[in-house]
């Protein structure tokens, strides 16, 4: 079987503009691969992994095809976890970078994957190497799941990658800084607040009172542009 036929589960395909990090707010197909591996409290994809099930299959092929309808040069593949699926994910990562107009492939992770095969993968493929890069979300004590991150992950990094922070409160806060403090080596780092505890004012004001001169504040677009519950935008 070609990669082209490899099949996944799948919860939508669609164009939108991307709502945060370094490009937020060109226009970029999403890829959203259906199933994640942990479960964070604030999770706001929640339809994307089970108990529901994947709104349809579609092989790598096809998912190519409608990223070439489409056109845009960036391409978010997201989840879920997109990389969950082993040699399935290699696979959609190698042919969404093969695509000619795409420029960016930013993939959503959710640091509870271990990167190294896709590391080598950039490392070993042109293409991966010149369009791929990691959005790598480490999770905050208040999402549930900070056990489950491989701190391995970070020293697989390079410049163009990001490093967010989904911020609840303030000791998520204080832990973010830890982490980067610690961990940090190579990404650009992002700071997310969630907006019912963690007001962006507040945020903005402990980053500048803590000279945080290299971390980005990520605010989402989409949730300004539309309904924070609306999906396909």
């Amino acid at each position: 079987m070609s990669f082209a036929e490899v099949r996944l589960p799948m919860v939508e395909i669609f164009e939108t503009v991307e709502g945060e990090g370094t490009r937020a707010g060109f226009p970029t197909t999403f890829v959203r691969v259906f199933n994640c591996n942990i479960r964070c409290t604030w999770c706001d994809t929640t339809y994307s992994y089970a108990p529901h099930t994947p709104e349809f299959f579609a092989t790598v092929g096809e998912i190519v095809e409608q990223v070439q309808t489409f056109g845009h040069r960036s391409v978010c593949l997201t989840g879920g976890e997109p990389l969950m699926h082993g040699d399935k994910s290699l696979a959609l990562v190698h042919a969404l970078a093969a695509v000619p107009c795409v420029e960016d492939v930013h993939i959503e992770t959710n640091g509870a994957i271990d990167l190294a095969p896709f590391a080598a993968l950039r490392e070993s493929d042109a293409d991966v190497q010149q369009k791929v890069r990691f959005i790598l979300d480490y999770k905050l004590p208040k999402s549930g799941e900070t056990d489950k991150m491989i701190m391995s992950n970070y020293a697989l990094l390079d410049e163009q990658d990001e490093i967010k922070f989904v911020v609840a409160d303030d000791e998520d806060y204080e832990h973010a800084k830890d982490v980067l403090a610690k961990w940090h080596q190579k990404g650009l780092p992002l700071m997310s607040p969630v907006w019912e505890s963690m007001p962006p004012a507040q945020l903005v004001e402990r980053m500048l009172r803590d000279k945080l001169h290299h971390v980005k504040l990520n605010v989402q677009l989409h949730k300004v542009i539309w309904h924070p519950e609306e999906r396909g935008v």
